[in-house]
């Protein structure tokens, strides 16, 4: 069968030199979840669990 990379490793590199464009341009840099929340939310899972085993 002919596919459109002569093996894995092409494909690879192409996947590889895509995701390193996207990273350097601005669209790389937008951030989908505040980071912030999920920082507080595992402050809070620690402080309930130190609360059971202290």
């Amino acid at each position: 069968m002919v596919g459109a990379f002569p093996d894995g490793n092409s494909a690879l590199m192409l996947a590889a030199a895509r995701l390193r464009h996207i990273a350097g341009t601005q669209w790389g840099m937008k951030r989908y979840m505040n980071m912030d929340r999920l920082k507080e939310f595992k402050r809070e899972q620690l402080a309930i669990v130190e609360g059971i085993a202290g």
